[in-house]
């Protein structure tokens, strides 16, 4: 096996100049650098990860913590598309990525950093994590750097990347009223998220600004599932008739709604309009396809790699990305019409 003695041997330089010129050290000739990267090349030297990691104090991995990663979690994909551009960032870097999955269970019995140390990572991007999650604080306490996904905190060592979820509900909700709707719902997902009280923010302001009653009372939380969001909103439709278009704030909910709406002989969109959020895959398959506000959860994904990996390499970057939304208009919402 080629060691780096070897290489500086082959190279007619010392083994420290090797080692520099491997690690990126800036203080090495451009040409020797070269030179030497070629002999490594050539000899087919492979080098010792875990060494240079503790040389260096750097494991050159990253890691994504998610909370609540469930069977669920496969019909709306939202999860893997978020991890499918962390990866696209971190295959273009010396970066490796490693998955965990936490639960309360796990965080009772390990810190946040006692896992970030024992899968020894430089920093790590969290997402699913609730606003009264215990890891929330020991991020922001610990010196292990962190990207949050759509949670939007900073300090030295914690960075966030989201979407513009007030903006985003606004245009769900404008669109509505648009369309002609006075009698708008809306199914959030629970109180605990972020996303949840930033959407519920954008709808009500929407509402308000045209001068249309925002009612509390129709407001219902569907747990970011399809199974809860059915049952709140059939609850909410059998027992408020008037209501003629909801917005949800997932579009596995919104698949809930319009299920429920089945249920109660309410057809969509002729007698109800139903608007989602997020863009998954489902919503342009579903019959009628889905109204949704569609957010890139793959740029989610490569933004909080980006900006992790700026951290780790000291680059001084913005510590937080927000990104745009996009209505897209489908099937499942149409013009009021009065059934009385």
């Amino acid at each position: 096996m080629t060691t780096i003695k070897d290489i500086a041997k082959a190279a007619g330089v010392s083994v420290t100049t090797v080692s520099r010129a491997l690690n990126g050290y800036s203080d090495v000739n451009e040409k020797t650098r070269k030179r030497i990267v070629e002999v490594a090349k050539e000899m087919e030297y492979s080098p010792n990860i875990l060494a240079r990691g503790l040389v260096m104090n750097k494991s050159k991995t990253i890691g994504l913590l998610v909370s609540g990663f469930s069977k669920e979690s496969i019909k709306d994909n939202f999860t893997f598309e978020v991890l499918s551009g962390i990866n696209q960032f971190a295959a273009g870097t010396d970066y490796d990525l490693v998955l965990f999955n936490t639960n309360s269970i796990k965080q009772r019995e390990k810190t946040y950093a006692q896992l970030c140390r024992e899968r020894r990572v430089d920093g790590a991007i969290m997402q699913g994590i609730k606003t009264d999650d215990p890891y929330l604080q020991e991020v922001v306490d610990s010196n292990i750097p962190c990207v949050l996904v759509d949670i939007p905190i900073q300090t030295e060592n914690v960075g966030f990347v989201t979407t513009d979820n007030v903006l985003g509900a606004s245009k769900a909700a404008q669109y509505l009223i648009d369309l002609g709707h006075e009698r708008i719902a809306m199914v959030n997902g629970h109180n605990y998220a972020y996303v949840s009280q930033e959407r519920l923010e954008g709808f009500k302001k929407t509402l308000e600004a045209a001068n249309l009653p925002y009612r509390e009372e129709w407001t219902v939380n569907g747990y970011f599932t399809e199974a809860d969001a059915e049952s709140a909103a059939y609850a909410l439709l059998k027992k408020n008739k008037e209501i003629t278009a909801i917005f949800c704030a997932s579009d596995l909910m919104a698949l809930g709604v319009i299920k429920a709406a089945a249920r109660l002989g309410i057809s969509v969109p002729e007698e109800l309009s139903v608007i989602g959020y997020d863009d998954i895959l489902l919503s342009s398959y579903v019959t009628p396809s889905l109204t949704t506000v569609s957010q890139n959860k793959q740029m989610l994904g490569y933004s909080a790699a980006e900006l992790l990996i700026s951290m780790l390499e000291d680059e001084k970057p913005s510590s937080h990305i927000i990104l745009e939304t996009e209505l897209k208009i489908r099937q499942s919402t149409a013009a009021y019409k009065d059934h009385s």
